[in-house]
């Protein structure tokens, strides 16, 4: 099972005052239909958080945000078309497929992506360190094919 946020704050010496408490607490509980992030924005991890203590303020859940990603807590996605989104930094890889209607998010891995990604690097010269794959796709109506 994998750290909540709450956990990695801890581990990294970040200080919890009971309103980061709460703002960590909804970003690890920011479950999606199979279990992932679902890559909440700060207005929304605002409405979530506001249910739980109204007295945290927006700018509180910014400044949190921000300290968090400086920490290597969360990283930080400009997904196109959007405001940043957000999810807690994970030891392994992933690939995102945004539907740009919905705004779902995908979380996906796939080894020939991979391994041609790493083709494409070789045969320019490089060994590749890292990367980033963002797809952007609208969800097939099999009625309308």
């Amino acid at each position: 099972m994998s750290e909540t946020i709450e956990q990695k704050c801890l581990s990294k010496g970040v200080k919890l005052t009971d309103q980061r408490r709460i703002i960590a607490k909804v970003i690890s509980e920011s479950k999606a239909e199979y279990g992932e992030s679902d890559h909440p924005d700060v207005d929304e991890l605002y409405k979530r958080v506001s249910k739980i203590d109204p007295k945290i303020s927006i700018a509180t859940v910014y400044r949190t945000v921000k300290l968090f990603e400086e920490a290597g807590i969360l990283t930080k996605h400009d997904f196109k078309g959007g405001k940043a989104r957000y999810e807690a930094i994970v030891e392994s890889h992933h690939d995102h497929l945004i539907d740009i209607k919905t705004g779902e998010i995908i979380e996906f891995v796939d080894d020939e992506i991979e391994k041609l990604q790493k083709k494409v690097a070789e045969k320019y010269g490089y060994k590749l360190v890292d990367h980033k794959l963002e797809l952007y796709g609208v969800k097939i109506d099999s009625k309308n094919e």
